[in-house]
């Protein structure tokens, strides 16, 4: 009885550990996922690769999520000059209609 209790133990050990690996290489995926890096299908797949690499480039794909902080980024900047445009597009039709009012005011005064 106490042989298939240390089998069981010794398979339930691996199977834990062998789950945990597979977990661990997954947390920089998830951090970039969280952080929407644009690269985080690139870190995904590097990380299964890392899994073949007993997990050496590991530390280098966490770094690699990490470094793309959210509200930043690219996407901010175009965000930003959307906005930005879409304010000078206002400005610019106020003061055409601005220049029509006072080219009307001219016309009635000339009249």
């Amino acid at each position: 009885m106490l042989d298939y209790f240390a089998l069981f133990l010794i398979f339930f050990v691996f199977l834990v550990i062998f789950y945990g690996i597979i977990a661990i290489h997954d947390i920089p995926y998830l951090i970039a996922e969280k952080r929407n890096h644009p690269q985080k299908d690139a870190i995904h797949h590097a990380g299964w690769v890392s899994l073949f690499t007993l997990h050496v480039i590991w530390p280098f794909l966490w770094i690699w999520a990490t470094m793309k902080k959210p509200g930043s980024g690219w996407e901010e900047a175009d965000k930003e000059s959307s906005e930005r445009q879409d304010g000078l597009q206002e400005q610019i039709q106020q003061l055409r209609e601005e220049i029509a009012a006072l080219k009307n005011q001219i016309d009635e005064k000339e009249q």
